[in-house]
């Protein structure tokens, strides 16, 4: 299966039975990303939740409601 990244539109070819493949083509709504940008978005990502500027909204309002 030949899938395109979604930020730097390099075409890669995954293999018709494995479950990345699956997953895109059962559901369209998933989109594909190559391990180069998915490892420099998990490097920029734990530098900016090191800065301690990082928040994730999700997690601010669980935990309002636990402490309720």
């Amino acid at each position: 299966m030949r899938v395109k990244c979604i930020l730097c539109d390099k075409i890669d070819q995954l293999d018709n039975w494995c479950p990345t493949a699956k997953k895109l083509r059962n559901r369209p709504i998933h989109t594909y990303m190559c391990q180069e940008c998915n490892d420099r978005i998990g490097e920029r990502t734990k530098e900016r939740w090191a800065t301690g500027h990082f928040t994730i909204p999700h997690r601010k309002e669980a935990q309002e409601e636990m402490n309720d």
